[in-house]
């Protein structure tokens, strides 16, 4: 019998976590997903790279979703069941507070295991493998602005090609340039994308080059055979990957202060998996008519207590008042004290009271 309630249990809590993380990841990814479109709208991003981005993404986002889907998911799960007065008749088989910590903590292990793998390995490579593809979007922005029938804007340059032959000529091109206040423009019959380690060149051929600061006379203008124009110079070195990007055992051989705090962010993910398990399970606990999500209010203000320390926690770390040893141990300490005391106070409920003798 409590094999099966506990599997029922577990199947309840399953569900309703993949509901919570689909629904919240999906909100997340809409954001994300209409900011990369329109990157890739501006030819600052390749076409081919946006599931990619996407797909990187998601892993990074389900470090911080897990937790408090797994929070939330109990929540509802057990909500529901005393809702339903299903867990009046769980507890009438013999199952206790204790029972009922079992199966939630069977997933919360689970859950930490791949928390600790995402958060630690998968999470960083994420975040390095977006890096890279974005610093090499940035290094062909030039070319892929370049597009035949419309006009582009990238670094100060305007490009217009009316055409493109086969061989890759460009016919009737027109071309701006912004240097400060003064703006080179050109104009030419026919024009040719180059492209090197350092830059993009477009050669144009049969042209004219204008060169002055609008709303004056002071114009140069120059009549070409062939002239090249750089349009996708890098105005500096590559931005180096954040330090999301870094890798685990990076942080562990470095004594910096802001290392050692993405360190303890990482690690806190697996933790609080834990401890938001726990804390869920007593306070999904509802009266018959407080209604299924009586105490969903409690519960979200309770996870963004924890998540705020959390946060606050990492600041003062980077910043040295709290030295890297302790790291976030004293926020995870004060919510499992507050886990322990709850679940005391769920086996006091419990407990039959003894009546005393005349």
């Amino acid at each position: 019998m409590r094999s099966i309630i506990n599997k029922y249990l577990a199947r309840e809590v399953f569900y309703a976590l993949l509901a919570v993380i689909a629904v919240l990841l999906f909100i997340l990814l809409s954001n994300q997903f209409a900011r990369v479109l329109g990157d890739a709208a501006a030819g600052k991003l390749p076409r081919e790279a946006v599931l990619q981005i996407i797909g990187l993404t998601s892993i990074t986002y389900l470090t911080v979703l897990v937790p408090v889907g797994f929070f939330l998911a109990v929540m509802l799960a057990l909500g529901r069941l005393f809702m339903d007065s299903e867990m009046a008749a769980i507890n009438a088989c013999g199952v206790g507070p204790i029972g009922v910590y079992k199966p939630i903590a069977i997933i919360s292990i689970g859950l930490t295991i791949l928390l600790a793998w995402l958060s630690l390995f998968a999470a960083p490579w994420a975040a390095a493998q977006a890096h890279e593809i974005t610093e090499t979007s940035k290094q062909q922005a030039g070319l892929a602005a370049l597009e035949p029938g419309r006009f582009r804007s990238d670094n100060g340059v305007v490009f217009y090609a009316e055409s493109a032959s086969d061989d890759g000529v460009l016919q009737n091109v027109f071309l701006q340039r912004r240097r400060g206040d003064a703006i080179e423009l050109a104009v030419a019959e026919t024009g040719e994308v180059l492209k090197d380690a350092d830059e993009t060149l477009v050669v144009l051929r049969n042209g004219r080059r204008y060169e002055g600061v609008p709303g004056t006379l002071g114009f140069r203008i120059v009549q070409f055979a062939e002239h090249g124009m750089p349009v996708g110079r890098r105005d500096g070195p590559a931005r180096p990957p954040d330090r999301e990007a870094a890798g685990t055992l990076q942080l562990l051989r470095s004594s910096s202060l802001a290392d050692a705090a993405e360190l303890h962010w990482r690690m806190s993910a697996p933790i609080s998996a834990i401890l938001l398990g726990l804390l869920a399970v007593p306070l999904a606990r509802t009266r018959p008519r407080q209604g299924r999500y009586g105490k969903l209010a409690i519960g979200v203000a309770v996870y963004l207590v924890y998540a705020n320390l959390l946060g606050a926690a990492q600041v003062w770390i980077q910043q040295g008042q709290l030295p890297p040893a302790l790291g976030m141990w004293p926020v995870h300490g004060l919510f499992a004290v507050a886990a322990a005391y709850l679940f005391w106070r769920e086996l006091r409920l419990r407990k039959p009271q003894q009546k005393k003798n005349p």
